[in-house]
C-alpha cells in the first residue's frame, strides 16, 4: 500500500491548504503526517510550520499545487456560472408554466433586483473590456 500513497498531502481548506509529508517508512508500518507549512491560496503566501525549513523542491511542489488549485476553482466558478444559466432558464420555464401567483409574489422583486444589479455589472464589464479593444487597436 505505501508505493500508492503520494510523499505529500493537503489538506483542503477554505482559503488554502494544510501541507502533510507523508511517512509510511517506520517502525510501526503506519502512516504518519507531519505538518510542514500553511498554504494561502488568495495571496500565494506558504508558511512553514513551526521552526521547519521548506526545501526548494517542497516549495516546487506547493507551488506546483497553488497553480493547480487555482486552476481548478477557477474552472468550479465558470461552471457554477454556467449552472446559473440552466437556473435561470429553469426558473424562466417555472415562471412562465407552473408558478402559482402568492410563489410570483413572493419571487419576483427580489429577482428582478438581482438580476438588475448583475446586468448593471456585466454591461459595465462588456463597456470596460470593449474600450479596452479599443484603445489596444
Amino acid at each position: 500500500m505505501s508505493g500508492d500513497l503520494p510523499d505529500y498531502y493537503f489538506r483542503v481548506r477554505e482559503n488554502g491548504a494544510v501541507v502533510f509529508r507523508v511517512d509510511t517508512e517506520n517502525r510501526q508500518r503506519r502512516i504518519d503526517m507531519e505538518e510542514i507549512a500553511t498554504v494561502n491560496i488568495n495571496n500565494g503566501k506558504i508558511k512553514p510550520h513551526g521552526d521547519r525549513t521548506l526545501s526548494p523542491e517542497e516549495i516546487a511542489l506547493i507551488d506546483g499545487w497553488i497553480a493547480e488549485r487555482q486552476a481548478v476553482l477557477a474552472a468550479r466558478d465558470v461552471d457554477d456560472i454556467l449552472r446559473a444559466i440552466d437556473h435561470m432558464n429553469f426558473t424562466t420555464q417555472w415562471a412562465q408554466s407552473k408558478a402559482s401567483d402568492d410563489a410570483l409574489e413572493a419571487v419576483t422583486d427580489p429577482l428582478l433586483m438581482a438580476m438588475h444589479d448583475l446586468r448593471s455589472v456585466l454591461i459595465r464589464k462588456k463597456a470596460d473590456r470593449l474600450m479596452k479593444d479599443e484603445a489596444a487597436e
